[in-house]
C-alpha cells in the first residue's frame, strides 16, 4: 500500500526541518544536535524525531534535498539566454555552497551509511548539467575536451579544494576555459 501523503502542515514542518538543518549543518557542522535544529526549525523534538527516526535519516534527507535542488537550478538555467554565464554560474554557485554538502557526506560516510541519492533525480541532475556542458561547449565558453564525468569530478573536488584555498575556484573554472 502505497504511503500516505503527509497533511500540509506537516509538509511544512518537514521542509522547515530540511532547511533548517542544512543551514545548522553548514554553520556547526554535523555534530550539531538535533535539538539545536528543532529550535531553529521552530518545531518540537517529537516533530523532528517523527519525520526522521534517526539522525541518520535527518541526514540522508538532507543531501537528497541538496541534490534536489542542484538538479532544479541546472533545470532552471537551461532556459539561460547566455550558455557561457548559466554554465559557470551553476558550477561557481554548486563549489560555493558545498559546506553543508561536504559535511554531510562525511558524517553519512564516518557512520557507514551509503549516500546514493534517488536514482531519478541525479539522472535528471547529470542530464541538466550535460545540456549546460554542451550548450557552453558550443559558444566556444568551454574546453571542448571534457565531459560530463570530469565536470562532476571538478564539481567534487572544487567543492573540497575551497574549504582550503579560495582561490582554487578561480583557477579550476579557468581551466575550463578554452585556453
Amino acid at each position: 500500500m502505497p504511503a500516505r501523503p503527509l497533511r500540509a502542515d506537516a509538509a511544512r514542518n518537514r521542509a522547515k526541518i530540511l532547511q533548517t538543518a542544512e543551514a545548522v549543518f553548514a554553520e556547526l557542522g554535523t555534530s550539531a544536535s538535533t535539538e539545536e535544529i528543532a529550535r531553529r526549525a521552530g518545531v518540537g523534538i517529537g516533530t523532528v524525531f517523527r519525520h526522521f527516526p534517526t539522525k541518520e535519516s535527518l541526514l540522508e534527507a538532507v543531501l537528497a534535498e541538496l541534490v534536489r535542488g542542484l538538479a532544479e537550478e541546472a533545470d532552471a538555467l537551461l532556459a539561460a539566454d547566455d550558455p557561457e554565464a548559466a554554465f559557470f554560474t551553476f558550477f561557481t554557485g554548486v563549489v560555493q555552497r558545498s559546506t553543508a554538502k561536504n559535511a554531510v557526506m562525511q558524517a553519512l560516510a564516518a557512520a557507514g551509511v551509503a549516500t546514493a541519492t534517488d536514482s531519478d533525480t541525479a539522472g535528471r541532475l547529470r542530464a541538466a548539467l550535460a545540456t549546460l556542458l554542451e550548450r557552453a561547449q558550443h559558444a566556444g565558453a568551454v574546453r571542448a575536451d571534457i565531459g560530463v564525468r570530469e565536470v562532476m569530478a571538478l564539481l567534487v573536488a572544487a567543492s573540497r579544494a575551497v574549504e582550503e584555498a579560495p582561490m582554487s575556484l578561480e583557477v579550476i573554472t579557468s581551466g575550463l576555459r578554452p585556453a
